[in-house]
């Protein structure tokens, strides 16, 4: 049995359709849900991913791909993010991946699937790769999807001191302008965990920009000199 077929079958044994439609507008999906909620799906494919396991990168790359470009339900989706970052594959975590990631960003199109790509699989990328990484990350940010954008955004979500603030302000200042909800929102989320780290800074750099509204508000959240 493909792994495929292996994560389909476990993922309608641990499904609850009576609570599928609600999940699907919840989430605003177009693609339907099974109706699997996220614990008994990540326990159904932490068993499925152990029986099944892919001999290398390739391998690998294909059926992340398969399972997300054949997908009917967004719980096999859900699958495919799950699997891009399974412990078995951690050093196929190279720039061979970035198409792969690119194409899920661009068709996943919406924050329940990209963001978890942005913020821990090309995030590690920019981390392990800042020489090839760092001027995607730009071009992304200047980029019509707004998707890629958001990525862009969001990549140094989790790098803390590790922030490379001039890449960061680079990627935010191109989407300033944008009146999208998931622009702004990536903006001030962005910038509340550089927050973290650095409050002063980013307390400057909102006044310095002149930056209001949702980003403002959301940058600012948890800093009382704001």
């Amino acid at each position: 049995m493909s792994l495929g077929k292996a994560v389909r079958e476990a993922l309608r044994e641990a499904a609850e359709p009576g609570k599928a439609a609600a999940m699907q507008a919840y989430m605003k999906s177009e693609m339907p849900f099974l109706g699997v909620q996220a614990g008994p799906r990540r326990a159904a494919l932490r068993q499925v991913f152990a029986d099944n396991r892919l001999p290398g990168a390739p391998e690998w790359r294909r059926a992340v791909l398969t399972l997300w470009r054949e997908a009917e339900y967004r719980e096999e989706r859900y699958a495919a993010v799950e699997l891009t970052g399974h412990r078995y594959y951690r050093e196929f975590q190279t720039l061979y991946t970035v198409p792969m990631y690119e194409e899920m960003i661009v068709t996943g199109a919406w924050w329940d699937l990209v963001d978890e790509l942005a913020t821990h699989r090309v995030g590690h990328l920019l981390a392990a790769y800042p020489d090839s990484m760092r001027p995607l990350m730009l071009e992304w940010a200047h980029d019509r999807d707004l998707w890629k954008r958001r990525t862009a955004i969001l990549c140094q979500n989790r790098f803390k001191e590790r922030t490379d603030t001039a890449l960061l302000y680079a990627c935010i200042e191109p989407s300033l302008s944008d009146n999208d909800f998931f622009a702004r929102k990536a903006i001030g989320w962005a910038l509340r965990e550089y927050a973290k780290t650095n409050p002063a800074e980013v307390v400057r750099y909102v006044r310095a920009k002149g930056i209001s509204g949702l980003s403002r508000r959301e940058a600012l959240k948890n800093l009382p000199m704001a």
